[in-house]
């Protein structure tokens, strides 16, 4: 296994999965992905703002899907590959709230594992914010609108928004790695294909699960907070 590790990162070192972990990036890619992140975190401020302003008791479900987002991407499930691969839990945020305001909840929580568990790092912040806070939450957001819209099944669509937000999730991070580090042969594309082979066959079934989890986490809210949805207009 040592063996084909080193072969599969043969272009750069290991990049602790979709937390792309402290000093890994070069500081361009550092500034420049902090840059891409600030609208929407002013985005974010702004919606979070307003829905507190219109209801206090949103504050209720704002920390829910907070602690929803810290739990499950703090679980670290190790890789056949020797890496190491983690749910991201920004997809129930991104239905209830939209993309803007989970991009503030997942900055929150990046920074609060960086500091506390070493889990990615304070100068990849912005990398990990716009990976796992901002393109994973609009690609589940619009999967979500696109399918309501539609008719299609509420569980199936909580199910397809969650799951495949995650995944995009992690192909953002691993061309953002291949951005950073091209292979020398084959370049970025090269590079990409090398980080999505090692996080694949782990994050897959974590995509699926993470969206069984959030399919089971609505239906739970549509039981006991019937009131609470209402409030931020969440059709239940």
């Amino acid at each position: 296994m040592l063996v084909a590790l080193c072969a599969v990162f043969a272009v750069a070192p290991a990049a602790n999965a979709m937390h792309i972990m402290e000093g890994y990036l070069p500081p361009v890619f550092c500034v420049a992905w902090g840059v891409v992140c600030l609208p929407f975190l002013y985005l974010g401020f702004t919606v979070m703002n307003k829905s507190v302003k219109e209801n206090r008791k949103s504050m209720t479900l704002i920390a829910m899907a907070g602690a929803f987002v810290f739990v499950l991407s703090s679980l670290k499930i190790p890789s056949v590959t020797g890496s190491c691969s983690h749910m991201t839990g920004t997809g129930l945020g991104a239905i209830l709230f939209g993309p803007c305001a989970v991009s503030l909840l997942g900055l929150i929580v990046l920074v609060f594992q960086a500091i506390l568990l070493a889990h990615g790092g304070l100068t990849t912040l912005g990398a990990n914010c716009f990976s796992m806070a901002i393109a994973g939450p609009v690609l589940s957001w619009l999967i979500y609108k696109g399918l309501s819209k539609a008719n299609v099944n509420k569980k199936v669509t909580v199910f397809l928004a969650a799951a495949l937000g995650d995944i995009f999730t992690y192909c953002v991070t691993s061309f953002q790695l291949a951005m950073a580090y091209p292979s020398a042969e084959g370049g970025m594309m090269a590079s990409a294909a090398k980080f999505l082979g090692v996080f694949a066959p782990t994050q897959l079934p974590l995509a699926i699960i993470e969206g069984i989890l959030t399919v089971i986490v609505v239906i739970a809210l549509e039981t006991f907070a019937k009131s609470e949805l209402k409030m931020i207009h969440f059709e239940a």
